[in-house]
């Protein structure tokens, strides 16, 4: 038996996946998800700091939860209206490769067949792919759609899911520098640590899909979530003394 060939009675499988496999970056929940996390973080957190430099600790809570509430939902609205648009964007220009289809087929075939050429196939092989690819119109317009402007439109993300996913996210990113405050610890600084706890988890979370180094990850995302936060407690302290 060639070393190619699975055993006898085992499952089917297709060489290219042996030794890899790629995830899902098509779905629009990790962007989503690390998008909503991380500005749940970085917001609230300097939130917080911004409150709590010329306020006491009841402030600082009612300030935490009321940015918690209103930034889940903005994110989630966000998020659902942006993929909305875009895949109905995406529809849009499946319905102009359509038209030009069913009026300029010949065209189309030889737009193809000029794509594949580009491409490395000799011309007589890119006009045999071109027909077989073209014998069904729904595999065309996808095929034609990948090529011209990078979209498959089969793999188009949901609305609901990145919705869903920026709203958790944020809403617990938004909840981890109040944690000390619930539990009865009016320590700003405390909870500006749990907010720096939680962009350096979050980096490290989000290293796992992206295959960055872990401390690289979360180290850039302490920095930059680091210099939004103090830029905020700045100008709550000097907003702090002006009125007062």
């Amino acid at each position: 038996m060639a070393d190619s060939e699975p055993p006898a009675g085992a499952r089917a499988w297709r060489p290219h996946e042996i030794d890899h496999r790629h995830g899902d970056v098509s779905g629009g929940w990790l962007r989503a998800a690390t998008f909503g996390a991380m500005d749940g973080l970085v917001s609230n957190t300097a939130l917080i700091a911004g409150i709590g430099a010329a306020a006491d600790a009841h402030a600082v809570i009612v300030g935490g939860f009321a940015g918690l509430v209103a930034g889940a939902f903005s994110m989630a609205l966000g998020e659902y209206t942006s993929v909305r648009t875009a895949n109905e964007q995406i529809e849009s220009e499946v319905l102009v490769e359509r038209r030009a289809f069913r009026r300029h087929p010949q065209a189309e075939k030889a737009e193809l067949v000029d794509m594949l050429v580009d491409m490395g196939m000799t011309r007589p092989t890119a006009t045999q792919a071109t027909e077989e690819i073209h014998r069904d119109e729904n595999r065309a317009v996808n095929f034609h759609l990948v090529q011209e402007i990078g979209v498959d439109p089969r793999e188009k993300p949901s609305p609901y899911v990145a919705a869903i996913s920026s709203f958790l996210m944020f809403a617990l990113g938004a909840l981890t520098p109040l944690i000390p405050f619930l539990f009865g610890l009016e320590s700003l600084w405390l909870g500006l640590a749990c907010g720096g706890l939680g962009l350096m988890v979050a980096g490290g979370v989000a290293s796992r899909f992206t295959r960055k180094p872990l401390w690289f990850a979360s180290a850039r995302q302490l920095v930059l979530g680091a210099v939004a936060i103090a830029a905020t407690y700045l100008v709550g302290t000097l907003v702090g003394t002006v009125v007062t």
